[in-house]
């Protein structure tokens, strides 16, 4: 599994700081810790699972003894898919030597025999009892066919056959819900660490004393007790939808569907045009057995009678929009009388967590449901959803964000409409409507400032969508990375790289020894003493050299031969084998840069389609390809109108969309997204205004020649700046603008007293007369 660069600075800055406190953590006791805690802070979308996944392991290979890792959720849905992905799917490559298992399959001899990490997953629900004692839950009775002490106890004491204690590290996945109650009950099991994950930070009061000794103990501040991802780089990285489009109807349901309708079909093209490998799904939220009210609906008269929401969304789109039964799920506790059952192509999951599987395995492409489906099921082709809001449905809008927002195939694509979330709300009031833009607009103001809100109220139906269509018909190319040639000398750096299979001096670890709690004496005369260990646990040489190369250019790893037995190697992490392992790595990252190539390819374009507009600030343009833009940034509205004056078509480009040209150089960035793309009679301009402070470094990463397949216009990259310039490094004068470009291989500025004359510079190449 790929990590993207953020990822793994999030887990990093987590690994770190736990081994950092591990080398002088604060007690409670002689023998027992005040727990590491850490809250991950990522919006929904940006692989917090994956995230946490690899941050275990960091911590693992800092350990001398595997630990335990309980992981927990609060809805099954989420464990049941954490499991999976854990054991045997998506991310088991990323925690190499651990055995995953529900946590009533736990045995004390997974306990005891400690030759692999034992991560035992659960929901809330497993321990979420007052009293253990008296409590039914299975964890907390006595299980005679396997041990002589109940599971809790045996995680508590969590002793090895040589009496060492295990570390147990806690990971609390949707950690805003973690109560304090079940706070409680895991510190009653003396954890080594506490991990939760939220997009929202809560911190249960049952926590106070431990955040009180670290911060009164440790100095720590509010900043170092959470791991922050940004949610701009999570947009950057195509995880995520960049555009949220959002409609208030105070019409029928009929309306409202069938504007859906016809977004949903026009979507459908658009994906057939571009050849993904997916179609769009749709969703509909609404009330189950509830018409109006406190009003239910009888369940004693034929289906055709019935007045349930589902039912008349599902007859709705099965008999007026002629969809295929069979690709409509329902999935609600929905109530049908024996007498007056639904029709056989009905597709009902009315079982709950025990129908999800085969939900899951049916791919429907609409999905009808209540709000037990909200958390956990995750399906980045949903691009729709219909959400009933009237009649005081408690419905929250908010919750369902998040289910629409991932992105197909982490890909921005160049349709603009492929990177948009589409929510039709149907309300009775207008007032509701309001209030709930308003919590929307707090939410992404708040956890995902770089997704574009737009929003309209219509009874009208579509004609007030605020989506401009382009007025003139232009192509863009695609841009790709060719790298043959780097793999060559890629291929030989690997084969230089030593093979640490059989060798036992350089992979063990060199540095400070670990402390670890072990049991001395017998039975009668025992007690636990801190002891110290040299070693840690080993990991793959595999795992070292992928994330290396994942922390810049991930794609680098997939011309490599990594599937080659030296790769299978175990290491300590602090070895001197892991530091070579590194230090080939980076040449092969430095090899993948150096010998790649930017290519433009002009057999393979699309055409600029529509865009989401903010119509209360959009500016007209004659020239524009659509009708105006709004959200214009510094100066670039001046740059705008001059590129207008020229009478030349040009496009206002959006944010990560369709004019990106990937980057070859050492930092994090994935893209250049220009903010202008001009089609001149021989050529296309890709023009950036740039602040002063950023020219330097972009000067260097932006500008380059691209490598051309097909006939068509070539594309040419200009960089403006304010002020005047000898070279990226010394301003002159802030007076006029400088026009930067490549001439000969170097790059050159051209100085213009005017933004008219810049864009001239910019556009012919010629200083103005």
């Amino acid at each position: 599994m790929e990590l993207i660069p953020f990822q793994i600075e999030a887990s990093s800055k987590i690994a770190d700081r736990f081994k950092d406190y591990m080398m002088d953590p604060l007690t409670v006791t002689r023998t027992q810790l005040v727990p590491f805690y850490q809250n991950l802070s990522s919006i929904t979308g940006s692989g917090k699972t994956l995230i946490l996944a690899d941050a275990l392991q960091q911590i693992r290979s800092s350990l001398s003894v595997e630990p335990i890792v309980l992981w927990l959720s609060k809805g099954k849905v989420v464990v049941w898919q954490t499991y999976n992905n854990l054991s045997t799917g998506k991310y088991a490559d990323l925690i190499d030597n651990s055995k995953v298992k529900p946590i009533l399959d736990a045995t004390e001899k997974d306990i005891e025999v400690a030759d692999s990490t034992l991560l035992l997953i659960a929901t809330v629900g497993k321990f979420n009892q007052k009293d253990k004692e008296q409590g039914d839950r299975k964890i907390f009775q006595v299980q005679l066919d396997q041990a002589e002490k109940s599971l809790w106890d045996m995680l508590k004491k969590r002793k090895t056959v040589e009496g060492i204690k295990r570390d147990l590290i806690v990971v609390y996945d949707e950690g805003h819900n973690l109560s304090d109650q079940q706070t409680e009950l895991l510190l009653d099991l003396d954890p080594d660490a506490l991990i939760a994950a939220s997009a929202t930070v809560r911190v249960p009061k049952k926590l106070s004393n431990t955040i009180e000794r670290l911060s009164k103990d440790k100095g720590w501040v509010d900043s170092d007790f959470t791991t922050q991802v940004k949610s701009s780089d999570v947009v950057e990285s195509g995880l995520i939808k960049k555009n949220l489009l959002i409609g208030g109807y105070l019409s029928p349901t009929e309306v409202t569907l069938d504007d859906m309708i016809v977004s949903f079909k026009k979507l459908e093209s658009d994906c057939d045009y571009l050849n993904t490998p997916f179609k769009p799904k749709a969703i509909y939220v609404t009330n189950t057995n509830v018409i109006t009210g406190a009003e239910k609906d009888d369940v004693k008269q034929p289906f055709i009678d019935r007045k349930a929401r589902p039912i008349i969304i599902w007859r709705y789109l099965v008999e007026q929009k002629g969809i295929d039964p069979k690709e409509i799920a329902v999935y609600c506790d929905l109530k049908f009388d024996k007498k007056f059952p639904p029709p056989e192509d009905f597709v009902l999951f009315s079982g709950g967590d025990s129908d999800y599987t085969n939900f899951v395995n049916g791919n429907f492409r609409h999905i009808i449901f209540n709000q037990t489906l909200q958390e956990g099921w995750d399906d980045p082709s949903v691009y729709f959803a219909y959400i009933d809001k009237d009649m005081g449905s408690n419905i929250q809008v908010t919750q369902i964000i998040g289910r629409v927002l991932r992105q197909p195939t982490a890909t921005h694509f160049p349709l603009e409409s492929l990177n948009t979330a589409n929510f039709f709300i149907r309300t009775d009031e207008k007032s509701t409507f309001e209030n709930e833009l308003l919590e929307i607009q707090q939410k992404i103001t708040a956890d995902s400032p770089e997704i574009k809100l737009t929003y309209y109220s219509s009874g009208k139906g579509l004609t007030e969508r605020p989506l401009l269509k382009p007025k003139y018909k232009l192509s863009i190319p695609e841009f790709s990375v060719y790298s043959q040639k780097a793999k060559t000398y890629i291929d030989d750096i690997i084969k230089q790289m030593n093979d640490y299979s059989v060798d036992s001096i350089n992979t063990v670890g060199t540095g400070g020894r670990i402390q670890v709690l072990k049991t001395i004496g017998d039975e009668k005369d025992s007690k636990e003493e801190w002891v110290e260990i040299q070693h840690s646990n080993k990991v793959a040489a595999r795992w070292i050299f992928a994330r290396e190369i994942q922390k810049s250019h991930r794609h680098a790893l997939n011309i490599c031969d990594i599937e080659l037995s030296k790769f299978d190697a175990l290491v300590e992490y602090s070895s001197n084998a892991a530091a070579h392992i590194k230090d080939t790595a980076n040449k092969v990252i430095k090899a993948y840069v150096e010998h790649s190539n930017i290519i433009q390819n002009n057999l393979n374009c699309s055409f600029v389609s529509e865009i989401p507009i903010n119509r209360d600030k959009m500016i007209k343009f004659n020239n524009a390809v659509h009708e105006g833009y709004s959200d214009f940034n510094g100066m670039e509205i001046d740059f705008a109108k001059a590129i207008d004056r020229t009478g030349y078509k040009w496009l206002r480009n959006p944010s990560r969309a369709y004019f990106q040209i990937p980057l070859l150089d050492f930092s994090n960035k994935k893209n250049f997204n220009p903010d202008f793309v001009i089609w001149t009679k021989d050529d296309i301009c890709a023009l950036d205004t740039k602040g002063e402070h950023l020219i330097a470094q972009d000067s260097t990463n932006k500008l380059f020649n691209l490598d051309t397949i097909g006939d068509g216009k070539k594309v040419k990259i200009r960089l403006i700046t304010k002020g005047e310039w000898r070279d990226p490094h010394t301003p002159l004068s802030n007076k006029g603008y400088s026009v930067w470009m490549l001439k000969m291989g170097k790059i050159e500025s051209t100085w213009s007293p005017t933004v008219d004359d810049s864009i001239r510079v910019a556009l012919d190449n010629n200083v103005p007369s």
